[in-house]
């Protein structure tokens, strides 16, 4: 069945009463609070419909309703209007990234902006390499049996190895590498870089191709994402404000959020910098996060979305305002990002 707007209406009011004083709500709170325009027992009379269709539930301590899964869904999925970020908000968001200096910072602020913004769990994962192009590699000379070999990617991704070098060499030989490798590289996706540079060191002399093969070994080795530096979280201890607001207690929450790649798959994959995906309680799979709500995004220049970020936080989150928040942060880092191009 589906309700009409005054229905709606009173589920409005629960949702929103419910996340403001994580108190069961009762009609006479309803008709104290909101002006419904309708009489005590009308209001009654909706939360008898609103429970027979599972929107509502009743505790069993309490004679007042709180939002079921089922409610905060229809709740998000009507949301009109997103709460907007107020003039400070959104120049704090502005003046606490733009400080980042390199793509860590910018992960490492983002993170611990949301995490503020929100009062949640707030979780950024890093772009991935193999959505990335090359920008520029440098070689730079340590010894005659060192170099210091540095990848820097178009979202500003910095990886940086030492080669030791099978035999010595010298800057002329390093100086021809340097131009060739970044001749063949640079502006190339990721996933392309293997094959163009396996066959370079036949073109050099076989005295020196074992040098090359040693740097390019090691350009092909910091090219493999590494799973456990994909992510960065922060505001964990955000949670402890919503300890009652969790079934199962903050335990199975807490040993889910340790499981990075538990969590790069709740963040899904990255379509789009405009898409935002709200998933409630029971609609994640882990049975650690069935009490708990996630709300992500992607992010990345233009209309590439290079990664995810978003929240976590109890099914009796402010929906509207986390949804702002996101939005917000991931689409100035989107800039951030673009300007580095």
């Amino acid at each position: 069945m589906s309700l009409d707007d005054r229905k709606l209406d009173v589920l409005r009011a629960i949702v929103e009463d419910y996340v403001a004083t994580q108190e069961p709500v009762g009609s006479k709170a309803l008709v104290d609070r909101h002006h419904l325009g309708v009489s005590p027992a009308t209001i009654r009379n909706d939360m008898a419909v609103l429970e027979e269709e599972g929107y509502i539930a009743q505790p069993h301590t309490s004679a007042g309703r709180i939002p079921t899964d089922k409610g905060y869904r229809l709740f998000v999925d009507r949301l009109s209007t997103v709460k907007p970020l107020s003039p400070a908000e959104r120049r704090a968001i502005q003046t606490f990234l733009d400080g980042a200096v390199d793509l860590d910072d910018v992960v490492t602020r983002t993170v611990r902006l949301l995490a503020q913004l929100t009062r949640q769990v707030a979780v950024v994962q890093y772009p991935s390499l193999t959505r990335s192009t090359v920008r520029h590699v440098e070689l730079v000379p340590l010894s005659t049996r060192r170099v210091l070999m540095v990848l820097i990617t178009d979202t500003g991704r910095v990886e940086q190895r030492i080669v030791e070098l099978p035999g010595e060499t010298d800057e002329s030989l390093l100086g021809d590498l340097r131009a060739r490798l970044g001749h063949a590289v640079a502006g190339l996706d990721i996933s392309a870089v293997a094959t163009t540079v396996e066959t370079l060191p036949e073109s050099f002399s076989p005295a020196d191709r074992q040098v090359v093969a040693a740097v390019v070994a090691t350009l092909l080795e910091s090219l493999v994402d590494r799973t456990d530096e994909r992510l960065a979280v922060a505001g964990t201890a955000n949670l402890a404000r919503y300890g009652q607001g969790f079934d199962q207690g903050l335990e199975p929450l807490l040993e889910a959020l340790e499981e990075h790649v538990l969590l790069l798959r709740l963040l899904g994959e990255a379509t789009s910098p405009t898409t935002l995906t709200v998933r409630i309680g029971h609609e994640n799979a882990t049975s650690g996060l069935s009490a708990a709500s996630i709300v992500t995004t992607g992010y990345g220049p233009g209309e590439r979305a290079l990664a995810s970020m978003g929240v976590v936080g109890p099914t009796r989150m402010d929906y509207p305002g986390t949804i702002a928040a996101v939005g917000a942060v991931a689409r100035y880092v989107s800039q951030i990002l673009a300007g580095n191009n």
